[in-house]
C-alpha cells in the first residue's frame, strides 16, 4: 500500500494542546466529519492504544478498530480489524514554530472491494481535509 495522500494545516496552538485533542477520541463525533462514534478500547502509557470507529463517510463506511503508536509530536496508527476496509495506515506529524503549530495529516487506505484508486484517493483527501479542518476550528474555537 505505497499510495498515500497527505496535507498540512497550521493551528494556532502547541503541539501539546493539539495532541491532548487528537488523543481525545470521545469527542472525535464532535469535530471529524463523518465520524459517527469513537471508542477507546485500551490503554498504554496513558495513551489510547486500540479504538473502535464508526465512519459514515460518502465513499467509505465501515466500523473498524485501528491500533496507535504515539511519540512526542507524533502519533501513528494502523487497521487491525475492519469490515470494509482491509488497510487504513495514517499519522499526523506536528512542528511548532513561533506559537504556531503545522499538522500534517498523512492517509492511506484500502479497502475489501474493487475501487479504482482514483477514488481512493478522493475518499482520503475528504478524509484529511475535514479531519484538519475540524481539528483548527475545535483547538481554534
Amino acid at each position: 500500500m505505497a499510495d498515500q495522500t497527505s496535507a498540512s494545516i497550521e493551528i494556532a496552538a502547541s503541539p501539546a494542546e493539539l495532541m491532548a485533542v487528537i488523543a481525545d477520541f470521545e469527542h472525535y463525533p464532535e469535530w471529524v466529519d463523518s465520524m459517527r462514534s469513537a471508542e477507546v478500547l485500551s490503554a498504554a502509557n496513558g495513551k489510547p492504544k486500540t479504538v473502535r470507529m464508526v465512519l459514515d463517510h460518502p465513499l467509505v463506511k465501515d466500523d473498524y478498530v485501528l491500533t496507535y503508536d504515539w511519540k512526542r509530536d507524533s502519533v501513528s496508527w494502523r487497521l487491525i480489524e475492519g469490515t470494509l476496509l482491509k488497510a487504513m495506515d495514517g499519522s499526523y506529524a506536528l512542528a511548532a514554530k513561533n506559537g504556531r503549530t503545522t499538522v500534517t495529516y498523512t492517509l492511506a487506505v484500502d479497502v475489501n472491494l474493487p475501487m479504482i484508486g482514483m477514488f481512493k484517493r478522493k475518499a482520503e483527501k475528504t478524509i484529511i481535509d475535514g479531519a484538519l479542518k475540524g481539528l483548527k476550528r475545535r483547538v481554534e474555537r
